[in-house]
């Protein structure tokens, strides 16, 4: 059976507009690609195709200009760039390729023959090799150019065997045929086979469909497994032994890539000839500010030539990835990878970037030296750190993680104090950087130092050894007693100690250093912390 799907996601007030009368620039974003997706601006009489039912239907070109064609062409493009398929202009491009391995897009003002629809396109339709076309209704998505590709991007995911992404609530109703996605902003998301109008980072799903709640549809492998194509070959490998080698010249270097599937990597080799400073714009595929139309949120890894992680560079609300920091010479490594963010999965970030390199030898910086050092000290992580530069410091927040990518916020020491230690609650290794920011405005972070967890004693332990907001945190395997000293020795605070986590109001304690111990029937332990 045949499945048509009308798409009414979002029907805008219809305005005039003059149709195109110039030549539709050619076109073409892959052309060694067999399958091929062919947008048609220019008109088509469409006729013997399964729309045929009451004769011809007569299409009036597009109503666009020449630099929309472009636009459309360029985000529709980007849509489908992680496959092997070609999107073009060019009919000749179409004609050329299998019967059953391309689809037109009729893109019109004409609508009237079918109603109030954004564009309607049959399911599976892509392979029929019948010549039967999608439609995109310029016109009812008022001539706007965003709108027209999600459209154009959305019937094809039709014509390639997806249905609607929907939306169902905890209880598994439907609330609509259209996931209509979330956030706000530059990494705002919403599924292509949703609806993505409102939203700039529109990508493929893995979500329930509009079938019921629980038929989920892995768009990225319905795409890939029935209709003759499958994804693009890697164009980068992404091991250290075969890392691209990025050359400068001028001091500058400019890379483009792809990443083609969620699990790819790209690896890139460059060398730094002296001390200086390196900068890095990481920016995905984009047709204006904001990253708009990019389907690639970027997330780039810097590391040592010994291969040792430097650090992570992926802004919580931008799709593009900035590195501006102070290297010694040597050769380091950088890791691209498309990642998920607050609004969005990390199923289909997907797409191509370009990398633009830049390096200044001997450029002055606030910072010479920021090196973290740390140490396991029975069930103690005990951390201190150096900072030599010129600038004045106005934070410094040591960061913590346990999977070695998300980093969060421990502590905020003064910005005169230089170490802390503490026991920590989480079993396993952590990692540890410090993160600095100065006086002019620059902002750093330190090496990573993991330290293992040893979790053996089963005693109580102080959630940190500073203690600024006047509460001080035990977590403790088991009632205990506990006494607080200050250092001449006087008993200020005492008491009982449940399983769990205990808090102790440090009130009438003044600025400095005091002793806690505690104690059960057979053994005691003393800790010291820092009232500030």
């Amino acid at each position: 059976m045949k499945n048509l799907i009308r798409s009414v996601q979002m029907l805008l007030l219809l305005t005039s507009a003059i149709l195109a009368k110039t030549q539709v620039p050619v076109l073409n974003s892959f052309p060694s690609a067999t399958a091929v997706i062919f947008l048609d601006f220019d008109g088509q009489t469409v006729d013997n195709t399964s729309w045929n039912t009451s004769g011809p239907i007569y299409c009036n070109p597009s109503g666009l200009t020449n630099s929309q064609v472009t636009e459309i062409f360029n985000r529709v493009s980007e849509d489908y760039r992680p496959f092997n398929i070609n999107i073009t202009t060019d009919s000749t491009v179409y004609w050329a390729a299998p019967a059953a391995m391309r689809m037109r897009v009729i893109l019109t003002v004409s609508s009237s023959w079918y109603g109030s629809a954004g564009g309607v396109s049959f399911v599976g339709s892509f392979t029929w090799g019948d010549n039967t076309p999608a439609f995109v209704f310029t016109a009812l998505l008022n001539y706007n150019s965003k709108n027209i590709a999600e459209a154009t991007s959305h019937e094809v995911g039709h014509t390639l065997g997806l249905y609607h992404q929907a939306l169902y609530d905890t209880n598994c109703n439907k609330i609509s045929d259209y996931n209509s996605g979330k956030g706000t902003g530059e990494i705002a998301w919403a599924p292509i086979m949703g609806v993505g109008y409102s939203k700039n980072f529109t990508l493929w799903n893995n979500g329930p469909n509009s079938f019921g709640c629980t038929n989920y549809q892995s768009d990225l492998d319905v795409i890939t497994s029935v209709n003759g194509f499958t994804y693009r070959d890697d164009d980068h490998s992404g091991s250290f032994a075969d890392a691209a080698i990025t050359s400068f010249t001028n001091n500058q270097f400019n890379v483009n890539g792809i990443i083609e599937r969620n699990t790819d990597q790209d690896m890139f080799q460059f060398s730094i000839p002296s001390f200086g400073e390196f900068t890095l714009n990481a920016i995905p595929y984009n047709v204006g500010t904001g990253d708009a139309g990019s389907d690639l949120d970027i997330q780039v890894s810097l590391y040592d030539y010994t291969q040792k992680l430097i650090n992570i560079y992926n802004p919580s609300t931008l799709l593009s990835s900035v590195i501006d920091t102070s290297l010694s010479a040597g050769i380091y490594y950088l890791k691209i990878e498309g990642k998920g963010n607050i609004y969005a999965p990390n199923y289909a970030s997907l797409g191509s970037y370009s990398l633009n390199g830049g390096f200044v030898a001997n450029a002055p910086l606030a910072l010479r030296k920021l090196e973290l050092h740390g140490t396991v000290n029975n069930d103690k992580h005990e951390l201190n750190w150096l900072i030599d530069a010129d600038e004045k410091v106005v934070t410094q927040i040591l960061e913590i993680s346990t999977d070695g990518i998300h980093f969060s916020s421990l502590v905020q020491p003064g910005n005169s104090v230089r170490s802390y230690n503490y026991i920590p609650t989480a079993d396993g290794t952590i990692q540890y950087r410090l993160n600095v920011s100065f006086d002019n405005g620059r902002q750093y972070y330190s090496n990573v130092v993991a330290l293992k967890q040893n979790s053996m004693i089963q005693r109580p332990r102080l959630a940190g050894n500073l203690i600024i907001s006047g509460i001080i945190t035990v977590n403790s395997p088991g009632n205990f007693t506990y006494m607080i000293f200050d250092l001449n020795g006087k008993t200020t605070h005492k008491g009982l100690l449940t399983n769990g986590a205990n808090t102790i109001n440090s009130q009438g304690l003044k600025n400095g250093m005091y002793i806690i111990r505690f104690a059960n029937m057979n053994q005691q332990w003393t800790d010291k912390f820092v009232v500030q």
